[in-house]
C-alpha cells in the first residue's frame, strides 16, 4: 500500500521537491508525515543518489515541517504517539537522503538538552518532550560519524540509557526500542555497557529491557570486553528476571537473552563468565562438552518456558528433567558444582511463586527429595534458599493436605518430607556451616506469625534432627522466641505438639557447656505446663534424663556453691540457689504492706526446677537409694517450709515475701500432680504433700487473718484474696485425700472464716460511709463466702449437717441479690488509678474476669469489674443454696407465708433477680447464674411460663455473643445445656404443651445450626441427654424414655448429623487426628484431653444410646418405631429436594446416614410394625441412589425377607413394574434375588420360591439394558447353584435354558468390556464376600461398607471409635464387630468403573516421560518491547511475520468468546492482522480469557458492519483476494482450493452467516466438507481450519 502511494504521487509530479513542498504545507497532521516518510524511502529505494536540490528540500522538510511537528506533536496520547513515530520515520528517511552530519548533530545536540528537562508531556512548552527528543535521537543517529561525533554519540547512549533505566514508563520502552540504532557505534555501545554495569538502582526489569534491545550487540560483542555473557552483573539479572512473580514480560526478556546466549555460544568458540571468589562459575561454554551443554540449557529453557503454562499436568511431564539437570551440573567424584546452582533454584523459586497452589505443592516436593537421591555438594546458595524463599513457601498451610487416597491421620506426606530432608540436609553440611544454618534457621522461624499447621511441621522437623551440640545461649533464646509465635494459635492440641517438638529440638541442639542452668529454667518456663511439659509424660522423663547427663556440662554461674549437697550435684545447687533466692526477696522490695502482688510466672519456674531436680535424683539414684531423694526434696524445700511455718505466728514477716512463698507452694502443688493411678504411688507428690500438711496450721492462720482482720483494704489486695482463696482450696483437698478430721486446725479456720464473712457482710452502711471501713472487705467476704459454698459442694463432709439452716445459710438466703459496690474515694487510689462505678465498664469484653496467680496474670482490673465479680459471688453462694435445700422449693409463691429463707421459698422473686443479673453481669460471668435457673425454672414452669421462656431467650442470647470466645464458651454452654435440656425440665413442658415446649425446641435447632459453624456444640448437647435418659448400662429408664420420646428430634439430627467441613476447617481436623494417632509419643496427647467434639462422636452418642434400648420394652420400642417412621420421612424429603446429588455430596451423605440407622434399628422391628413401612422400603429400593445407599436398602430387605418370609409376595411384586419406567433401579432388586440362599435358608419348602426366582431372573436376563443382564445372570447363577445342590427335579426342564444363558456369558469374548464386567461384578464384594447375616455389626454398617462403597472417609467410623466414647457404655448384647470376616482385608472398588488399561497408574511410576507438551515460543522472532499502538504494519515487521499476505475479517462476528479464540488462532499462526467490528471486544472479560493475551502481539483493526463493502474493495485494488467461509451453490470445497499468498479471509456471522450483499463482494467460496449430519461448524472453529491450511499451503511452497 505504501509503495502504491509513494507512486502514485510521483507519477503526478516527477519533480520530488514540488511534492514535498506540497506536503509540507498545510495542517501538520500524521498523515502527512507518513506520506513523507512513503515518499523518502521510496526515492531511496531508487537507488539514484540525490541531487543537490534534493538534498537542499529534503533538509527544509526536516527543519521546517518535521521537526516543529515533534515539538508541538498533539494533546491526544494515542494521536500524540501515532504523529511522534511518523515524523521520526519521516526524519530518519530526511537523515539518510540529505546528508551532512552537521545539520544531524544540532539535531542531536537539541534533543539532548531536551532530555535534561523534566517536561514528559508532549506540548507542554516550547521544546522536544522526553519521548520526541528520544526519537529525534534515534532518527538522527544513522547520519552521526563515529569519529566525529564519538563524544556526541556517548552522551547520547548515556541519556538514552537513563531514560530507560527511569520511572517513566512510556519514556523507557521508547528509549529501549531506540537503542540498538545508537548501539551500532561502538563508542556509544561501550559506554551504554560500561554505564549499564556501574548502574546500582535500576531493577531487574529495566536492566532486562536495556539487555534485550541491545542483544544483536552484545550476544556476542564485537570485543571480549563487550561480550555480556562474561559479565555476572548479565547473568544476575537475567536469573532475577526468571523469578519475576508478577510480571510475565520481563520473564519472557530473561528467556529470550539466555536462549539468544545459548545460541550464539553453539556458534561461536568457548568462553566464560568471570568467575566471583570460591563460587561455581555462573556460565562457560567449551566445545568438548557441547552437546551435553546444549542438551542442558534446551531442557532449562524448556522447563521455564512450560512453567509458563501454570498447570500442573503440563508442568508435571518435564520435572524428570529437572532431575536430569543436576546430573548434567553436579560432579559426584569431584564433589562439586560443574555450573552454578543458582539456575536450578530459579526453577524452584519460579515454581514456589506459582498462583497455582498444586504447582507450588509439586515444586516444594520435589525440592526436598532432592537430598535422599543425590548427593549435592555444599553450597552457601542453597542455604539461603532454604532459609528465605522455601520457609516461606513452608508458611503456606495447604501445602500439608494429605494426598489422594490417603488415610485420615496419617499425616501430612510434604511433613514428613521435610523431616527427611532437614535431617539429611544438616547431616551433610560442614561442621563450621552446621551450627549458623541451624541458628538462621530458627531464627526464621521467629520472624512471622505462623499458623498451626506448618508450625506443627516445622518443629517437629526440627526436633527429628540427630543430636549435634550446636547451638548456645543465643540459640536457646531464639527458641524461646518461636515459642511465643506457637501460642496465637488457636488449635490447643496442635500448639501443644509444637512445644513439645521445639523442647525436643532444644534438647537435641543445644550445647550444654554454651548455656547455663539458668538459660535452661527461663527457656522452660516459656512452656505452657498445661499443654506440653507436665511430670508423668515421656517428654518430662526424657528432659530429666538430659539435665542428668549434661547436670556437669552447664556453664557455672559466679559464686557456685554446692553446700549442703553432693558435691557434683550442680542442678541441685542451682535449684537451692534459686528457691533461697525466690524466698528472701530484695530488700528494695520490702517497701510496705500496700505494695503490688508480685508476677507468678517466677514462680513457675521456680517450681518446675524443683520437681525437676527431685525427679532426676530419682532417676539417677538405685533403687535403694529413695533416702536420697527424699533428703534432697527436704533440702531444696528448707527455705520454702521454713517460711510457710512463720506465716501464722511472725506478723512483720514482709508482705511480698508471704506472697511469692503462697504462691511457690500454689505452683508446686499444680505442677506437681500426676493424672490418673498413677499419682497414688508417685513419692514426690506424697512426699511434697506431707511437707506441705505440716505447715497447714500456720498457713492457714496467716490467711484467716488476712482475710477477717480488715488487712485487706484496697483493690490490689483483691489479688491477694484470690491467692490465700486459691491455697486454702488446695489444703482443704489435701486433707480430703487423707481424711477429713472435724474439729482440725483447718476446720476452725473455714469456721472462723465463715462466720467473720457473714458478720462482715451484715453490716450495713450509714449514708454514704461504709461501717465496715471501705467496700472492699465486703469484696473479700463475699468472695470468702463464694470459696466456702463451693468447697462445701463438693464435699459433702465439710457440710455440717445437710438439713440444718445455720447463720450462714440464713444470711444468704436472705441476702439483696444484686447487690453493687459504691467505691470510696480511698480506694481509688494505689493499684488502679482510674477505676469507674459502673458494673458495665470493662465488663463485656472477652477476657475472663480472674484475680489469678495461676495464669500469671495481676493486671490491674477496672472497678466494674470488681464488682461484678462481687455479684457473681453472690449467685456462687446462691446457687450452692438452692441446690442444698432444692426440696423447699415451692412449685408457686404464697404470699401470705413468713419465709426464714426467702431466696429458697420465693422462687419466682428469685428468678427474676438472676434475669437481672444477666442483664448486667459480663458475659463471662453468668456461669452461677445458669446454674441458679437450671434449680428454679423446672419448679416453676407451670405456674410462670413466660417468665421461664424470658430465661431461656435470656440464657441463650448470652450464650450465642459468646461463640466466638473459646476460653469460656465450652463452660458456659454446659451450663446452658444442663439448664435447658435439664430431664425435669423437659419432661415438665413436654406435659404441658405450651410455648416453653416449642422455645426448647427451636433452641435446640439453632445449638444444632450453631455446630455447623462450630465443631462440638452438638456433641455437648446430645451427650448430656442421653446421659440423663440412661440409668445403668443395661437399663434405660420409663421416665427418660418417654421424656426422649417427646424430643425425639433431637436424636433423629444426631444420627443424620455430621457437616462437611470447609477445606481449611478439614486440614486442620486431619493434622489434629495426625497427633493424636502418634499417641504417647507426643506428649501434648498425655496432657491435653480430648474434648471428643469431633462431629461423629455426635452419631458415635446417638447410636450408642440406641443400641441400649430394648425391643421388649414398650416403651423403648414405641420410641424406635416413632424413631425409624421420622427417618423414613427425612429420607423421602432428602430424595425431593432440589439440591445437586452427587457421590459424596451432603444429600449422599445424609441418605447413608438415615439407612445406617434403620439397619442399626432392624432387629427391633416386628412384624406388624414393618407392614406398615414395608412398601416405603420397597419403593426405597426403585430410587436412584448412589452405592452406599443402594447396599444398605438392599440389605435390609435381605434381612426383612429373612426375618419375616410372610413379605415375599410384596417383594415378587416389585419385578411386575414396566422396565421402562424404572429402567436400571430393577437392579437393586436382582441384588437382593442374588442373596436368595440367605433370605430361605430357615424355610423348609423352596420349591416354589426357587422356581418364582429362576422365572424372574430369566425374564430380566433378556433385558435391553447390559446392566440388567448382568445383574440379572448373576441371581441366575447363584439360583441355579441353588436348584442343582437341592436336587430341584420339578426344575430340571429350565436346564437348557438356564445353562445356555450362563455359558454364553462365560464364554463371551472379543466383546469389548462385557466379559471383564461379568467377571467384576462376580468378584465384587456384595456378592462373593459379603453375608448379610454373618456381618451384620456396628463395624460392616460404620466403617467396613462406607469405605468398600466408595464414600469419603469423612463418613468412615472405627470401632475404636465407639470404645473410646466412654460417656455412653456399651450394650454387651449387640455386636459391635466382626470376628472372621473377608470383608476386612477387601479393597474399595465397584464393577461399574471403566477400564484403566491393563497397568493404571504405571505412566506415574515412569522416571522419565517419553513425550510432554511444549508451548511454543518463536523467541528468534521476538521482539521485547512491541507495543500495541503500533500500526498493523509495524507490528508485523517487528514480529517477525511477513506483511500484506493473510488478513481475517471477523468484523461479523458477535460473541467475544469466538473472537477470543480466533485471535489466539491468528497470532499462532501468524496472520498478518484481524479485523474486528469494534476494538471494544478487546477488553471484555470473556475475550480475553480465550485470547491468552494475544490481541498484545497481533495487529488489530476496527472496520464496522457498515463500512465492509468499501473496506473489501479497497483491499481488492491493493491485490487480495476476498474468499468467502460460506455454503454456496458455486462454493469450492477446502482440499481443492489453493489459495494466493494475498489473502483475505471473510467469516460470517454465528448465526446468519455472510450477507448475501456481501456475497457479491467475494472472489471465492469456500467450504467445508462434512461427513455427519450437523448443519454447520462453530465460526471460530471454521475460521481455524482455513487459518491452518493457508498456512501449510504456504509452507509448502517456501
Amino acid at each position: 500500500m505504501e509503495l502504491v502511494l509513494a507512486e502514485t504521487l510521483l507519477a503526478q509530479n516527477s519533480d520530488p521537491r514540488v511534492l514535498v513542498a506540497a506536503l509540507c504545507c498545510g495542517e501538520a497532521t500524521a498523515e502527512r508525515a507518513e506520506t513523507l516518510r512513503f515518499l523518502f524511502q521510496r526515492l531511496e529505494d531508487t537507488g539514484a543518489g540525490p541531487s543537490v536540490a534534493l538534498q537542499e528540500a529534503t533538509r527544509e522538510a526536516a527543519l521546517g515541517f518535521l521537526v516543529p511537528l515533534l515539538r508541538e506533536p498533539g494533546s491526544e496520547p494515542p494521536l500524540c504517539r501515532r504523529v511522534l513515530r511518523a515524523a521520526a520515520g519521516a526524519l530518519r528517511a530526511c537523515v539518510r537522503l540529505a546528508g551532512g552530519p552537521q545539520w544531524a548533530a544540532a539535531l542531536a545536540e537539541e534533543a539532548l538538552c531536551a532530555l535534561l528537562v523534566v517536561r514528559p508531556n508532549p506540548g507542554a512548552g516550547g521544546g522536544l518532550c522526553v519521548e520526541a527528543a528520544a526519537e529525534v535521537l534515534g532518527a538522527v543517529s544513522s547520519g552521526l560519524r563515529s569519529q566525529a561525533h564519538r563524544a556526541l554519540l556517548e552522551r547520547a547512549a548515556r541519556a538514552m540509557l537513563a531514560l530507560a533505566l527511569g520511572e517513566a514508563d512510556e519514556a523507557a520502552q521508547v528509549a529501549a526500542r531506540l537503542l540498538p540504532v545508537l548501539g551500532r557505534a561502538a563508542e556509544a555501545l561501550r559506554a551504554l555497557w560500561t554505564d549499564l554495569r556501574a548502574a546500582a538502582g535500576p531493577s531487574a526489569a529495566r536492566r532486562l529491557l536495556v539487555l534485550s534491545a541491545l542483544a544483536e550487540q552484545l550476544l556476542p560483542g564485537p570485543d571480549v570486553d563487550l561480550d555480556a555473557r562474561r559479565c555476572p552483573l548479565f547473568w544476575t539479572s537475567v536469573q532475577a528476571g526468571l523469578t519475576q512473580a508478577d510480571d510475565a514480560l520481563t520473564r519472557k526478556r530473561a528467556r529470550y537473552l539466555l536462549q539468544r546466549a545459548v545460541e550464539v555460544s553453539a556458534r561461536c568458540s568457548g568462553c566464560a563468565c568471570d568467575p566471583q571468589g570460591q563460587e561455581p562459575i555462573v556460565f562457560w561454554w567449551c566445545e568438548k562438552k557441547k552437546d551435553e551443554l546444549l542438551t542442558f540449557w534446551e531442557d532449562y529453557i524448556l522447563i521455564m518456558e512450560t512453567l509458563e503454562a501454570n498447570q500442573i499436568h503440563v508442568v508435571k511431564p518435564v520435572l524428570p528433567k529437572l532431575n536430569n539437570l543436576f546430573e548434567y551440573t553436579v560432579s559426584e567424584e569431584k564433589e562439586l558444582w560443574l555450573l552454578h546452582p543458582s539456575w536450578h533454584l530459579c526453577i524452584y523459586k519460579r515454581m514456589f511463586e506459582s498462583e497455582n497452589k498444586v504447582l507450588t505443592k509439586e515444586g516444594v516436593t520435589h525440592f526436598l527429595e532432592l537430598h535422599e537421591t543425590k548427593m549435592l555438594p555444599f553450597s552457601p546458595e542453597f542455604c539461603e534458599f532454604v532459609l528465605g524463599p522455601l520457609m516461606d513457601t513452608l508458611s503456606e498451610t495447604p501445602l500439608y493436605s494429605r494426598d489422594p487416597g490417603q488415610l485420615i491421620g496419617s499425616g501430612s506426606p510434604l511433613g514428613l518430607k521435610l523431616q527427611n530432608f532437614l535431617v539429611i540436609y544438616v547431616s551433610l553440611l560442614p561442621e563450621e556451616v552446621k551450627s549458623s544454618f541451624l541458628l538462621k534457621f530458627i531464627q526464621k522461624m521467629s520472624t512471622r506469625h505462623w499458623c498451626a499447621v506448618p508450625i506443627l511441621f516445622l518443629s517437629k522437623a526440627l526436633a527429628s534432627v540427630p543430636r549435634c551440640k550446636v547451638l548456645g545461649a543465643e540459640g536457646l533464646l531464639a527458641l524461646r522466641d518461636v515459642l511465643q509465635c506457637t501460642m496465637i494459635t488457636h488449635q490447643i492440641l496442635l500448639r501443644g505438639a509444637a512445644q513439645c517438638y521445639l523442647l525436643q529440638a532444644a534438647m537435641n541442639l543445644v550445647d550444654a557447656e554454651e548455656v547455663s542452668l539458668s538459660d535452661v529454667s527461663t527457656f522452660l518456663a516459656s512452656l505452657r505446663q498445661d499443654e506440653s511439659l507436665r511430670r508423668g509424660t515421656s517428654l518430662w522423663t526424657e528432659l530429666c534424663d538430659w539435665l542428668r547427663i549434661n547436670e556437669h556440662s552447664f556453664q557455672k554461674p559466679p559464686g557456685y556453691s554446692s553446700t549442703g549437697l553432693h558435691e557434683t550435684s550442680c542442678l541441685k545447687a542451682y535449684v537451692k540457689s534459686l528457691v533461697q533466692e525466690y524466698v528472701r526477696p530484695p530488700a528494695a522490695w520490702e517497701t510496705g504492706e500496700n505494695s503490688f502482688q508480685p508476677e507468678a510466672c517466677e514462680a513457675k519456674l521456680v517450681a518446675v526446677m524443683i520437681l525437676l531436680a527431685v525427679d532426676v535424683e530419682a532417676r539417677g539414684g538405685l533403687h535403694s537409694e529413695k533416702r536420697r531423694m527424699q533428703d534432697v526434696l527436704r533440702i531444696l524445700l528448707e527455705p520454702l517450709l521454713e517460711a510457710l511455718m512463720k506465716l501464722g505466728t511472725n506478723a512483720y514477716m514482709s508482705l511480698l515475701k508471704t506472697d511469692r512463698c503462697l504462691q511457690l507452694l500454689l505452683k508446686l502443688l499444680h505442677t506437681s500432680l500426676l493424672r490418673g493411678s498413677s499419682a497414688r504411688d508417685d513419692e514426690v507428690f506424697t512426699l511434697l504433700q506431707n511437707s506441705v500438711m505440716s505447715t497447714t496450721e500456720s498457713v492457714s492462720e496467716f490467711i484467716l487473718r488476712r482475710l477477717t482482720m480488715n488487712e485487706l483494704c484496697t483493690v490490689s489486695d483483691l489479688d491477694r484474696c484470690h491467692l490465700y482463696l486459691m491455697v486454702l482450696t488446695e489444703l482443704i483437698n489435701l486433707h480430703l485425700k487423707v481424711g477429713w478430721r472435724r474439729g482440725s486446725p483447718l476446720w476452725r479456720v473455714i469456721s472462723s472464716l465463715k462466720n467473720a464473712s457473714v458478720q462482715c457482710l451484715q453490716e450495713v452502711s450509714v449514708g454514704n460511709k461504709c461501717v465496715s471501713g471501705g467496700q472492699i472487705p465486703r469484696a473479700v467476704s463475699m468472695a470468702t463466702l463464694a470459696m466456702v459454698c463451693k468447697a462445701m459442694d463438693q464435699n459433702a463432709e465439710l457440710q455440717p449437717d445437710p438439713l440444718d439452716a445455720g447463720p450462714m445459710e440464713r444470711f444468704l438466703s436472705s441476702l439483696q441479690l444484686n447487690q453493687t459496690l459504691q467505691k470510696s474515694h480511698a480506694e481509688g487510689h494505689g493499684r488502679y488509678p482510674h477505676m469507674e462505678t459502673s458494673i458495665e465498664d470493662g465488663c463485656h469484653g472477652d477476657t475472663v474476669f480472674c484475680f489469678s496467680v495461676c495464669d500469671g496474670s495481676s493486671g490491674s482490673q477496672g472497678w466494674g469489674r470488681v464488682v461484678a465479680q462481687y455479684v457473681h459471688d453472690q449467685w456462687v453462694c446462691l446457687s450452692f443454696l438452692l441446690r442444698k435445700y432444692h426440696t423447699l422449693i415451692p412449685a408457686a409463691e404464697d404470699e401470705t407465708q413468713d419465709p426464714f429463707l426467702p431466696a429458697v421459698q420465693m422462687p419466682v422473686r428469685t428468678l427474676q433477680s438472676a434475669l437481672e443479673a444477666l442483664t448486667i453481669l459480663p458475659s463471662d460471668r453468668v456461669l452461677p447464674v445458669f446454674q441458679t435457673m437450671k434449680v428454679l425454672v423446672p419448679k416453676l414452669l407451670s405456674s410462670c411460663e413466660a417468665l421461664c421462656i424470658e430465661a431461656f431467650e435470656m440464657a441463650w442470647k448470652i450464650l450465642a455473643s459468646l461463640s466466638n470466645t473459646q476460653l469460656i464458651f465450652w463452660s458456659n454452654l454446659k451450663a446452658f445445656v444442663q439448664f435447658v435440656f435439664d430431664n425435669q425440665l423437659l419432661m415438665a413442658a413436654a406435659k404441658l404443651k405450651g410455648q416453653a415446649y416449642l422455645k426448647i425446641k427451636e433452641i435446640m435447632y439453632k445449638i444444632i445450626d450453631m455446630s455447623a459453624v462450630k465443631t462440638g456444640v452438638f456433641n455437648t448437647l446430645i451427650n448430656y441427654c442421653c446421659e440423663s435418659w440412661i440409668v445403668s448400662p443395661s437399663h434405660v429408664s420409663q421416665g427418660s424414655l418417654s421424656c426422649a420420646q417427646n424430643y425425639s428430634e433431637l436424636v433423629l439430627e444426631a444420627c443424620i448429623f455430621g457437616t462437611v467441613f470447609r477445606r481449611d476447617q478439614r486440614l486442620v481436623h486431619e493434622v489434629q487426628t495426625f497427633v493424636e494417632n502418634l499417641g504417647h509419643q507426643c506428649a501434648a496427647n498425655a496432657i491435653i484431653e480430648n474434648a471428643k467434639r469431633e462431629d461423629h462422636y455426635v452419631r458415635i452418642c446417638a447410636v450408642k444410646f440406641l443400641c441400649l434400648l430394648d425391643g421388649s420394652n414398650m416403651s423403648h420400642k414405641l420410641f424406635l418405631e416413632d424413631l425409624a417412621i421420622k427417618l423414613l420421612d427425612k429420607d423421602e424429603s432428602v430424595s425431593k429436594s432440589r439440591t445437586r446429588y452427587y457421590m459424596n455430596s451432603l444429600q449422599h451423605r445424609v441418605k447413608t446416614r438415615i439407612w445406617q440407622t434403620l439397619l442399626l434399628l432392624f432387629p427391633r422391628f416386628d412384624q406388624n410394625f414393618l407392614n406398615g413401612i414395608i412398601d416405603r422400603i420397597f419403593q426405597a429400593g426403585f430410587l436412584n441412589n448412589q452405592a452406599s445407599i443402594k447396599y444398605l436398602v438392599e440389605w435390609m430387605i435381605i434381612l426383612i425377607l429373612h426375618k419375616f418370609p410372610q413379605f415375599l409376595p410384596k417383594f415378587w411384586d416389585c419385578f411386575s413394574y414396566g422396565e421402562e419406567k424404572f429402567k436400571t433401579s430393577i437392579c437393586t432388586f436382582l441384588s437382593v434375588l442374588s442373596h436368595l440362599d440367605v433370605i430361605i435358608q430357615d424355610i423348609p419348602e423352596k420349591k416354589l420360591i426357587l422356581k418364582q426366582a429362576l422365572v424372574t431372573a430369566l425374564q430380566w436376563g433378556l433385558s435391553h439394558n447390559f446392566s440388567v443382564r448382568l445383574y440379572a445372570l448373576l441371581a441366575l447363577k447363584k439360583i441355579w447353584v441353588m436348584c442343582t445342590t437341592s436336587h430341584v427335579q420339578e426344575l430340571a426342564g429350565l436346564a437348557s435354558v438356564v445353562e445356555s444363558s450362563l455359558n454364553q456369558m462365560e464364554s463371551m469374548h472379543g466383546t469389548g468390556n462385557a466379559n471383564k464386567n461379568w467377571q467384576r461384578i462376580q468378584d465384587h464384594f456384595f456378592f462373593a464376600a459379603f453375608h448379610p447375616l454373618k456381618d451384620y455389626c456396628l463395624e460392616t454398617i460404620f466403617d467396613i461398607l462406607p469405605r468398600l462403597s466408595g464414600l469419603v472417609e469423612d463418613e468412615w467410623i472405627a470401632i475404636e471409635k465407639f470404645t473410646q466414647f466412654t460417656d455412653i457404655p456399651c450394650d454387651s448384647g449387640f455386636q459391635w464387630c466382626l470376628s472372621e470376616s473377608q470383608l476386612c482385608q477387601l479393597k474399595p472398588g465397584d464393577w461399574t468403573q471403566r477400564d484403566l488399561g491393563p497397568n493404571p497408574g504405571e505412566a506415574d511410576g515412569q522416571s522419565e516421560w517419553t513425550d510432554m507438551q511444549k508451548k511454543i515460543i518463536p523467541w528468534k522472532h521476538y521482539v521485547p518491547d512491541l507495543e500495541p499502538e503500533l500500526g498493523f504494519q509495524d507490528r508485523a515487521v517487528k514480529l517477525g511475520k511477513s506483511t500484506g499476505r493473510l488478513i481475517v475479517v471477523g468484523s461479523l462476528i458477535d460473541k467475544p468468546t469466538n473472537l477470543g479464540g480466533l485471535c489466539r488462532t491468528c497470532e499462532i499462526f501468524g496472520v498478518s492482522a484481524l479485523v474486528l467490528g469494534s476494538l471494544r471486544h478487546v477488553t471484555d472479560t470473556h475475550f480475553q480469557h480465550l485470547s491468552v493475551h494475544a490481541e498484545q502481539w497481533l495487529p488489530l483493526l476496527e472496520v464496522q458492519p457498515a463500512q465492509l463493502t468499501d473496506y473489501l474493495r479497497e483491499k481488492k485494488t491493493e491485490g487480495y483476494t476476498v474468499i468467502g467461509v460460506e455454503q454456496t451453490a458455486r462454493s469450492v470445497e477446502l482440499t481443492q482450493y489453493r489459495f494466493p499468498e494475498k489473502s483475505l479471509l471473510l467469516l460470517g456471522n454465528e448465526r446468519e452467516g455472510i450477507p448475501a450483499n456481501l456475497i457479491q463482494q467475494l472472489d471465492v467460496c469456500v467450504e467445508i466438507p462434512q461427513q455427519g449430519v450437523t448443519r454447520s461448524l462453530n465460526v471460530h472453529v471454521s475460521g481455524a481450519l482455513l487459518i491452518w491450511e493457508y498456512t501449510r499451503q504456504q509452507l509448502l511452497r517456501r
